[in-house]
């Protein structure tokens, strides 16, 4: 019995991401760390969607190449499994962030 639980394939949960593209010197990519990222990480919505960050100059990540890039700085893009659901450019300040943020979050697979 043990042996047939090992054969049988498990599918694997690949979490929902909050892709963050920035470049050196982005003002409101600035603006951003100082304003959202503190409290993001312990945020309802940065434990959903944790922040990853891509920087728009070097090479793009192999498991987002059906993401295309940007070259709006900062551009959030949120990603699960695979498919995209929603992408933000710009940067809106403080309270819109989070307004559009969860507006984004909400069309996430329930």
């Amino acid at each position: 019995m043990l042996l047939s639980c090992l054969l049988v394939p498990q599918k694997f949960v690949i979490a929902a991401e909050l892709i963050m593209i920035e470049q050196d010197r982005c003002h409101f990519c600035m603006v951003f760390n100082k304003e959202i990222l503190p409290s993001y990480v312990e945020s309802d919505e940065g434990k959903l969607a944790p922040l990853r960050r891509l920087n728009l100059k070097n090479d793009w990540p192999l498991d987002l190449s059906n993401i295309p890039k940007d070259r709006l700085t900062p551009t959030f893009v949120l990603f699960e499994d695979n498919v995209e659901y929603g992408r933000l450019r710009g940067y809106p300040g403080k309270e819109r962030f989070w307004i559009l943020l969860r507006e984004m979050l909400s069309n996430l697979p329930k």
